[in-house]
């Protein structure tokens, strides 16, 4: 290995070192140690997720990627067909582990560690072909997403600061615990993946039962970590809106915006809808830029009306931002067991509409309902709407995120869109 190898993997070892220094010396405000957080421990047990060890390893091979350079020896062309070819490999990979589940899942399968051993084989082997591949995949889609923030304004010497940094891996799973007589998000406590749904309900259960609060274990798309965790999904263009989404809580965590994540639940919302923004923004010139081949076309309008014995389709987003209405103002009344009651009834009806949401309670809007650049979970909560508006009045994202950044509070957002209309 020549010393300008050494030097370079060095180099951003002491980058990802520092940054990751940087972000823990600002985040923000952790709750005080609480007894009722002590009792959560306990129930969470050995299921919280070790961050210490991923981190290590993700270190590992992004210093292996930094110093192998392999993306720079590829054209635009070929850089592409890299991410694509990786991202097909990660689609083999889902399929397999959803085979081998439907096998081990067969209750007429006498013995499914037999009839599944082929998939073991086959998926350690597209396993290995794939994590040969990733550092340079990853490489290549953080340049490319690079360089779509540098043209937005976010470049300064031809650097994207902080620099874009994400690995593909298995996600934790989050639980998120509200108190029943509101919505908020109080803890919130990364777990291990892949806990079985009985274990999820199990836990679920235990903090309801024994601690009286509200709780659920959701999937999550990404996590701004540093490097940034981001699911292992085929979909390029969820994968794009994913990185520049938690790219963005990088960015958000060196001003006062992102430093106040955890002060307020309006602070949480403005955060994560703010973040949503970028990511469907930069996602979407990713994709247009570098694979523009998978650019959906908008559907056409059509100016048809629905026969008179046709019934409307079913709104999701109008239905559950209806739903989130009815709970606010049941909870506003003190009307708690009214309201879970309500959720459950609701729960059904999604369901018997195509919608498998496995539980509908408060912690369901308190993590849902923080990203509201669209309706839906958030119900008429005015702090999405309001970081909506103000990213309509700027004139690009760089303005938007310069005028978003120094906000501590909803007042001062508000005060902000004021000042402009």
């Amino acid at each position: 290995m020549s010393s300008n190898v050494v030097t370079r993997a060095v180099r951003a070892l002491l980058l990802l070192l520092l940054l990751l220094a940087t972000t823990v010396t600002i985040a923000p405000e952790w709750p005080v140690f609480q007894a009722e957080r002590h009792r959560l421990n306990s129930l969470v047990g050995l299921r919280e997720f070790d961050f210490l060890s991923w981190f290590g390893e993700a270190l590992i091979s992004k210093a292996i990627g930094a110093a192998s350079g392999d993306q720079n020896y590829l054209d635009e062309v070929e850089q592409k067909a890299l991410v694509l070819h990786y991202l097909e490999q990660i689609g083999e990979i889902r399929r397999l582990e959803s085979e081998i589940e439907r096998v081990y899942a067969n209750p007429e399968v006498a013995d499914p560690e037999e009839a599944a051993a082929g998939l073991h084989e086959a998926l350690l082997a597209t396993r290995a072909a794939a994590s040969r591949l990733q550092p340079t995949a990853e490489a290549i889609v953080q340049g490319q997403i690079a360089s779509v923030l540098a043209e937005e304004g976010f470049g300064f010497l031809g650097q994207v600061f902080p620099p874009v940094q994400m690995r593909m891996t298995p996600l934790p799973l989050v639980l998120i615990v509200s108190p029943r007589e509101r919505i908020e998000a109080i803890y919130n406590v990364p777990l291990d993946h892949g806990l079985s749904v009985v274990t999820q309900e199990e836990l679920e259960s235990a903090i309801d039962q024994q601690l009286d609060l509200s709780s659920l274990v959701v999937p999550i798309g990404g996590m701004g970590f540093y490097p940034s965790m981001i699911i292992e999904t085929p979909n390029a263009a969820f994968l794009m809106d994913v990185v520049a989404h938690e790219w963005a809580h990088h960015w958000l965590t060196f001003q006062p915006v992102g430093v106040r994540y955890l002060a307020s639940p309006e602070m949480r919302t403005i955060n994560e809808t703010v973040a949503s923004i970028v990511g469907a923004e930069v996602g979407a010139s990713v994709v247009a830029r570098f694979y523009p081949e998978l650019v959906v076309p908008p559907a056409p309008a059509t100016t048809e009306q629905p026969l008179p014995d046709e019934p409307p389709a079913f709104d999701y987003r109008a239905e559950m931002a209806e739903t989130r209405r009815r709970v606010d103002e049941l909870l506003a009344a003190g009307q708690v067991e009214e309201a879970e009651a309500f959720m459950e009834a609701r729960r059904v009806f999604f369901v018997e509409n195509g919608y498998q949401i496995r539980k509908l309670n408060q912690a369901y809007f308190a993590f849902y309902g923080a990203y509201a650049d669209t309706p839906g979970a958030a119900g008429e909560d005015p702090v999405g709407p309001a970081v909506v508006a103000l990213r309509e009045q700027s004139a690009s994202l760089h303005e938007f995120m310069r005028r978003i950044a120094p906000i501590t509070s909803f007042a001062e957002l508000q005060a902000e869109l004021d000042r402009t209309r």
